[in-house]
C-alpha cells in the first residue's frame, strides 16, 4: 500500500512537474480584446550593435554557444568603448561623435541565435550585388554631390528605408509599436519614420502606387506577427547594410516578430530585390522590451544645411582643381 502511494505521488510529482515545465517553454504574451497578442510598447535592438553584420572568417563552420556568442561580442564591444575621443580634429572629417554620443556605449551586448546578423544563405554573407547595381552603386559614389537627388535618402531626411530604420545602428535605436484592432504603428524616432502597418486582411495598394519603405500588410500566425512589403518606390542611392544601395520597385520583404518571452521579440527579416542582389538573404536578431527608453522630437530636415553646404563643398572643391 505504501509502495503504491510512493510511486502515485512521484507520478503526481512528475506530471505537475512536466506540465510546469511546459508552461515555461510556451510562454503566451497578452492579448487584446480581438484575440490578437499585445505588441505595444517601446522594443529597441540596440544589443545588437556589436554583432557583425556578416559571419567573420575565423568562425566559418564552426557552432558557438549562446557564453561563446556573448564573450565575442562583448570583446567586440569593449574595443570599440576603449576608443578615446581625440577631438574634431583628430577625427575622420565633419560630424565625427565620441563614443557617449552613441546608444551602444550605455548598453551591454545581447547574445542572438547565431554569431552574424545574417543568417541566410549558409555562409553568412550578403550576397552579392548584380552587375546593374553594382554599377549603380558606383555611379552614385562617384556623383554623390553632383546634385541634390544623388545624395543618400537619409542624408536628405526623407527615408532611410526598411533596412536603415529596423537595422541596429549608431543611436535612436528605441521603436515605439502603436497596436489599435486592425493596425499597427512601428514608430522610429530617427527621421520620424512611421510605418503604418495594417492587419485587416487587405490587399496591398495598386502596383503604380510606390513608397519609400513599401506597402506593407500584416497577420498574426500564433505569437509571430508576420509583415510583407511590396511596391517599394525606386530609389538610387539608399542606406543599406554594410553599403548603400538601389531598391527597386520589385522588392518584396519579409518580416517575422515572434514574442521568445514577456521582453524579447526575435526579429527576421528577408529581402527579395533580384534586380539588386543575386539571392535573397536574411538577417536576424532580437529586440528587447526597454521601457525606461523615450523618444524626444527629431528634427532633421528642421535647420539641415547637411545637403546645400554638400554640394556647395563641392563645388568650391571643383573649382579649385
Amino acid at each position: 500500500m505504501r509502495s503504491c502511494f510512493s510511486v502515485s505521488l512521484l507520478v503526481l510529482t512528475l506530471l505537475i512537474g512536466g506540465s510546469a515545465v511546459l508552461a515555461g517553454q510556451s510562454w503566451d504574451p497578452p492579448r487584446l480584446a480581438n484575440g490578437h497578442p499585445d505588441i505595444n510598447g517601446m522594443w529597441n535592438n540596440v544589443g545588437s550593435s556589436h554583432v557583425p553584420l556578416e559571419l567573420p572568417a575565423e568562425l566559418a563552420g564552426k557552432t558557438l554557444s549562446k557564453e561563446e556568442r556573448l564573450e565575442l561580442f562583448t570583446a567586440r564591444s569593449d574595443r570599440a568603448k576603449a576608443v578615446e575621443w581625440q577631438g574634431h580634429e583628430a577625427s575622420r572629417g565633419v560630424g565625427a561623435y565620441a563614443n557617449y554620443w552613441f546608444d551602444w556605449f550605455w548598453r551591454e551586448p545581447v547574445a542572438g541565435e547565431a554569431p552574424a546578423l545574417v543568417i541566410h544563405p549558409p555562409d553568412g554573407q550578403v550576397p552579392e550585388m548584380t552587375p546593374k547595381a553594382q554599377e549603380s552603386t558606383q555611379y552614385y559614389r562617384t556623383h554623390l554631390h553632383d546634385v541634390a537627388a544623388n545624395m543618400e535618402s537619409g542624408d536628405r531626411c526623407l527615408s532611410r528605408g526598411v533596412f536603415g530604420m529596423m537595422m541596429p545602428t549608431a543611436y535612436n535605436n528605441g521603436k515605439l509599436f502603436v497596436q489599435s484592432e486592425n493596425h499597427i504603428i512601428i514608430h522610429s524616432e530617427m527621421i520620424h519614420n512611421a510605418r503604418i502597418i495594417s492587419i485587416d486582411s487587405s490587399p496591398h495598394v495598386h502596383s503604380n502606387i510606390t513608397q519609400w519603405e513599401g506597402n506593407p500588410r500584416g497577420r498574426w500566425e500564433g505569437n509571430t506577427l508576420v509583415v510583407e512589403s511590396t511596391n517599394f518606390r525606386a530609389v538610387g542611392n539608399m542606406r543599406a547594410p554594410g553599403s548603400r544601395a538601389p531598391q527597386h520597385e520589385g522588392r518584396r520583404m519579409v518580416e517575422r516578430f515572434t514574442f521568445a518571452d514577456e521582453n524579447t521579440l526575435n526579429y527576421e527579416l528577408t529581402v527579395d530585390d533580384p534586380q539588386t542582389y543575386s539571392e535573397p538573404w536574411t538577417v536576424a536578431f532580437p529586440y528587447k522590451r526597454d521601457n525606461e527608453y523615450q523618444q524626444f522630437e527629431y528634427a532633421c530636415h528642421e535647420g539641415n544645411w547637411a545637403v546645400p553646404n554638400s554640394l556647395s563643398g563641392a563645388r568650391a572643391e571643383e573649382a579649385t582643381e
